[in-house]
């Protein structure tokens, strides 16, 4: 019903975007990606949407790219896996996250993500090997893993930060952030808490 709307920010947080579009508020719920990549409140965004009707309630979903817009459409084909789920799946990674995870049958990272378990991971990873050439056309795996430093201490240390609460992409980027190739994990985890204040 709706592509994309286009208007101004009136309220943002981690779940939820307000955007006034000619006058109107529309109330769409977001991933955690979509609010990192959206301007602050006043700024005026573009957002695709995703229009869920239910028979108790109406539910609008934002994007702030068509790929991760993409992606949800294929999450939400997964049995069990509802639109609320996918908005949570792409809270706790990026697409082109999910994306690699699922080339990769990273069944251990998809099942990090809060609220959800290894069996639907499995499934995820199972039901949606078989479109990842549509993930793949879509251009998505930019890809933050990519780094250039990448060992078994900086993998140990994005497990460990991430068990600590922060959220994984954060772990990720902090990680990133201030890896060398000869660090330990210990020195990692040490200079990435610093870091982060």
């Amino acid at each position: 019903m709706y592509a994309y709307l286009k208007g101004e920010i009136i309220e943002k947080s981690e779940n939820y975007l307000v955007l006034d579009v000619a006058g109107v508020g529309y109330e769409l719920t977001i991933s955690s990606f979509t609010y990192d990549a959206l301007g602050e409140v006043g700024s005026v965004a573009s957002v695709y949407t995703y229009f869920q009707v239910r028979e108790d309630a109406m539910c609008l979903y934002g994007f702030a790219t068509k790929n991760e817009k993409a992606v949800f459409l294929e999450l939400i084909t997964v049995s069990g896996v509802g639109p609320k789920m996918a908005s949570t799946i792409l809270s706790g990674m990026t697409p082109s996250q999910l994306v690699i995870a699922i080339t990769t049958g990273d069944v251990k990272t998809l099942a990090s993500v809060k609220g959800l378990g290894r069996k639907t991971a499995e499934r995820i990873i199972v039901e949606l090997k078989e479109h990842l050439g549509d993930l793949r056309g879509i251009d998505i795996v930019q890809t933050e893993l990519s780094t250039p430093i990448s060992t078994s201490a900086t993998d140990e240390a994005v497990d460990v930060l991430a068990g600590m609460g922060l959220g994984r992409m954060e772990a990720i980027n902090l990680v990133k952030s201030v890896a060398t190739i000869d660090m330990t994990t210990e020195e990692i985890i040490t200079l990435a808490l610093r870091r982060r204040g």
